[in-house]
């Protein structure tokens, strides 16, 4: 596949990377020489210094024979534009843009992004993918992780194994078996940081990062089987009233009415704008790492703080003082990958990768075949994948237990006609079920192959 991406920033940075080590076709623009001579030096793609928006820019970039246009500047008109000169004068495709204003993205002006007017076939809104994604750790204590599939029925949790986890040392069959009403199947490893897919005679050890896929009615029940009863954040104080902090408070009073919530907003303006706005959500006019702030937003008898600034370094240093002034948990946004592997030492309880999160997006639309969703894990060491199986895939009308799948793919539940099954070694999966597996990077293009139109279909 040829695809050219506008912006060499984290995002585009990322989404290179992945693409060309899955030796794809990729150009990289950027009015940045210092990023462009960045990705020259360590990727294997080519990159370009000018304008992604500039006719010019994108034909020495090969938009002729683009596939897609990916466009992650840092501006949401540039991006736009972008996508509609590739579309008006090249053709291309597929055109994907970041789109970060939520006016552009109110629902009475949903006809703007149609084909007839500025041809955008997906649009990514970082706030909103980040903000859906904390409401989801919000709601499930106990998870490091948490990402839902197939309409919302399935999810996938990542959940430590700690010293009193009652699961460790079991060989993952006898939990199948001691277990059989629960939807529920443990696809994936992390463990003394290395990522393996388990077989079923495999055990968890204390230490170990479990992916466990199950039916969304299970995940509760999953989680206390593996020791991890906390409960539902009843008080919640969020650091930073930007886009996604006011987005995850709006929500948490649209849908959990009983929970209280208090915002810590630096910029005065900003605080009254958004306490305007919020019904029940109390806001606070002051940094989140003045303490005499912290004490008036009653951290010490909050469940869970949520710092969500634009500063790294104060959402880590907020939550650190958090919990030792007696609030239960945190929960930290964290862009830089080197802060992101020192949480635990740092005492942050767990963090959100917001690059992480819009280039799994991004990556549904680039990977081949019926894929309907993919979530990355690790920094890119596996994917959870949800895909349509085809009348003509090698998978369909046979036992799972007599399928040959590759290396690093374990499939943790098939939804069909509305319903979670799990999979056990005599269902056969069947033409438009949808499909949940567990990836290692090496083996995503061979799950592709098994979801693609084959040309005999035609």
């Amino acid at each position: 596949m040829k695809v050219i991406i506008c912006g060499a920033g984290r995002v585009g940075y990322g989404i290179a990377e992945r693409l060309a080590a899955e030796d794809n076709d990729v150009s990289v623009i950027d009015t940045s020489a210092t990023l462009v001579q960045a990705i020259r030096d360590t990727l294997d793609v080519r990159s370009y210094v000018g304008h992604g928006a500039h006719p010019d820019v994108l034909a020495q970039a090969g938009a002729e024979q683009a596939d897609m246009i990916i466009a992650v500047t840092l501006y949401d008109e540039i991006n736009m534009v972008a996508c509609q000169v590739a579309h008006s004068l090249f053709n291309v495709p597929t055109k994907i843009a970041r789109i970060r204003a939520q006016s552009y993205l109110k629902s009475h002006w949903a006809d703007l992004f149609s084909r007839d007017h500025m041809p955008i076939d997906v649009i990514i809104s970082p706030e909103v993918e980040v903000g859906q994604m904390v409401l989801r750790r919000i709601s499930l204590p106990g998870a490091t992780d948490a990402v839902r599939f197939a309409e919302d029925k399935v999810a996938m949790v990542a959940i430590e194994c700690l010293e009193d986890c009652p699961v460790v040392n079991t060989p993952l069959v006898q939990l199948s078996e001691l277990f059989p009403d629960l939807l529920a199947t443990v696809v994936g490893v992390w463990r003394n940081e290395k990522l393996f897919v388990p077989h079923s005679s495999d055990q968890l050890e204390t230490g170990d990062l479990a992916y466990v896929v199950c039916d969304r009615d299970h995940v509760r029940r999953t989680l206390g089987l593996f020791g991890h009863e906390e409960q539902e954040a009843g008080r919640i104080v969020i650091a930073g009233g930007g886009n996604i902090g006011y987005y995850v408070a709006a929500a948490i009073e649209e849908r959990q009415p009983k929970t209280r919530v208090k915002i810590i907003e630096a910029d005065r303006a900003r605080a009254v704008a958004i306490a305007d706005s919020l019904s029940r959500t109390v806001v606070l006019n002051g940094s989140s790492l003045d303490q005499d702030i912290l004490v008036e937003a009653d951290i010490q008898n909050a469940d869970l703080m949520v710092a969500l600034t634009n500063d790294d370094q104060a959402n880590i240093l907020s939550s650190v003082m958090a919990k030792r002034l007696g609030c239960k948990a945190n929960l930290a946004l964290i862009n830089t990958p080197s802060y992101q592997t020192l949480t635990k030492t740092m005492g942050i309880d767990a963090h959100i990768n917001p690059r992480a999160v819009t280039i799994s997006r991004i990556l549904q639309h680039v990977r081949r075949g019926r894929i309907r969703a993919v979530y990355s894990v690790q920094k890119g060491a596996a994917e959870v994948i949800e895909a349509e199986a085809l009348e003509t895939s090698p998978l369909v009308g046979k036992p799972l237990r007599s399928l040959e799948l590759p290396d690093g793919v374990r499939i943790g539940a098939i939804y069909r006609d509305k319903q979670v099954l799990r999979p056990d070694g005599s269902l056969k999966i069947k033409a438009k079920d949808r499909v949940v597996m567990f990836a290692s990077l090496e083996a995503v293009r061979h799950v592709e192959q098994m979801f693609r139109v084959s040309l005999e279909f035609f």
